[in-house]
């Protein structure tokens, strides 16, 4: 990972998420071909690729006025499929876009880009933005985002949030509750959005959404599970100098 010390701290660096934005330029240039005689296939212009992504990036520095960035991608084996080994499992054979791992290297050519083994991008962001050692700005349209205190860019709706810390923990225990059917951890049989909020109410805690696991039929171990695959890494859940990830522990 790039050291946190690293970042500008006279400038605001955007840590973009490049898992979820090269991701979509890359499917954005691929194209079918019908050969005819039922042959079809696939192909991406890269070239046509890479001018996406690129203006996306500039996108992103004009509208929040800042050219210092962080491109975060994913690498390694996710530390969260040894907290439940079916996490991510749905995504098995869902393919990435012809000509992904060539842009993934290309960018890091490109530009300023930054992974860490066992951690996903989203991870990193979290990491990095609430360590609080210089200003930084997340640029995600992933709603697991919303559980990082700070700015937050979300570009599909073009808002800049301001995330307050009791707003950021407050989605992560509804995350706990809601569970994420993409990423195949599965939350609390029953419990939507609507029915997480009123069991959180105004005060919510972690003693909350363990109860509602307890009346489910399952236990605080269950509980406990679906709650780190729920939880994006914040600067206390890394150990910065052993390169390992410091499992969450509520608070009782």
């Amino acid at each position: 990972m790039r050291a946190l010390a690293n970042l500008a701290v006279d400038k605001t660096t955007l840590l973009i998420d490049g898992d979820l934005y090269l991701y979509q330029a890359c499917a954005a240039a691929e194209e079918e071909v019908d050969w005819g005689d039922d042959v079809w296939s696939l192909s991406t212009d890269l070239k046509v690729a890479k001018k996406i992504f690129t203006n996306r990036i500039k996108e992103f520095c004009e509208k929040l006025q800042s050219e210092e960035i962080l491109v975060c991608f994913t690498t390694g084996e996710n530390f969260r499929k040894k907290v439940l080994p079916s996490y991510k499992g749905n995504r098995k054979t869902t393919r990435k876009p012809v000509g992904y791992k060539e842009m993934v290297r290309w960018a890091y050519e490109t530009f300023p880009c930054c992974d860490q083994d066992t951690l996903e991008a989203d991870d990193i962001m979290g990491i990095l933005q609430s360590a609080k050692t210089a200003p930084t700005c997340i640029v995600s349209d992933d709603k697991d985002m919303k559980t990082i205190a700070g700015k937050l860019y979300r570009p599909m709706s073009d808002e800049l949030l301001q995330i307050k810390d009791q707003d950021a923990d407050h989605w992560f225990l509804t995350q706990c509750l809601v569970g994420d059917a993409t990423d195949g951890y599965s939350g609390c049989p029953r419990i939507g959005p609507k029915t997480a909020e009123k069991v959180l109410g105004n005060y919510p805690s972690w003693e909350q959404v363990a109860q509602q696991y307890i009346k489910a039929g399952l236990t605080r171990e269950d509980a406990l599970v679906q709650s780190r695959c729920a939880r994006i890494l914040r600067a206390t859940d890394w150990d910065a100098e052993n390169s390992k990830v410091k499992l969450w522990e509520p608070v009782i």
